[in-house]
């Protein structure tokens, strides 16, 4: 467990694989509106629990009284993840990407390629951000949250566009990991095992394009159908 400090005030306590704490920090911060970019972060510090401190993130933003939210609500994560933020007021998304199922495949086999402690401990999920052609950033924790924030920091501190992108993961696309690539403006959203029915209600009214089950050669399109383009592929594509 992790304890995230922001401007010197214990915020919350994090659940998670102790890799990739600082891009962890810093997605979870933009998830929940503190942070846009890394020009927003003053100072970000790791402490291991050196002489019984404890493991703490410490984060110091440009904004000194920056008001921390205080109403959380604990979400259906694997490590019973916490967001502060339901995203209510998110826009549709405006983004005319279109991918073919051969790319969706190709890019789902190099996210798996590239998750060595998956393969070690069969224990974790991964999230990865890609373009149609290859993948930009990837992150394994025991969170699928998690993995999705890591991922969210990384784009940040490297200045990775999330714009248009898409976004993969190995776990349960929720409405809260919805939220999340909505906030990312990434349109369509990749996952090997399913959506929640809230989750594919959100998408379709904010434009979002959710594929899962994508096993082999087939997929399955839950929203956004107008993104995937399938007239030229020997594929199985279901809706």
């Amino acid at each position: 467990m992790w304890a995230l400090v922001v401007n010197d005030k214990p915020w919350v306590t994090l659940l998670c694989t102790p890799e990739k704490l600082d891009y962890l920090a810093l997605g979870f911060l933009a998830g929940e509106g503190l942070i846009s970019s890394l020009e927003d972060v003053a100072t970000l510090e790791i402490s291991d629990g050196v002489a019984g401190a404890g493991n703490a993130i410490m984060v110091g933003l440009c904004d000194g009284n920056k008001q921390l939210p205080s109403q959380r609500v604990v979400t259906s994560g694997c490590s019973g993840g916490v967001t502060f933020d339901l995203g209510e007021k998110l826009h549709p998304l405006n983004s005319h990407q279109v991918i073919t199922p051969q790319q969706i495949y190709k890019l789902m086999q190099a996210m798996q390629r590239g998750t060595v402690e998956y393969r070690r401990t069969r224990g974790l999920h991964s999230a990865a951000l890609a373009n149609q052609e290859s993948v930009l950033a990837l992150a394994e924790d025991i969170g699928r949250h998690n993995a999705l924030d890591k991922i969210w920091g990384e784009c940040l501190a490297r200045e990775i566009k999330t714009r248009n992108r898409l976004l993969l993961t190995s776990g349960r696309i929720s409405s809260e990991m919805l939220r999340k690539a909505i906030k990312m403006r990434t349109p369509i959203v990749v996952s090997r095992t399913a959506p929640t029915d809230l989750s594919v209600q959100v998408a379709r009214r904010l434009n979002v394009t959710i594929i899962g089950y994508v096993r082999g050669k087939r997929m399955r399109v839950y929203s956004g159908r107008q993104r995937v383009n399938a007239s030229e592929v020997p594929t199985r594509v279901e809706r």
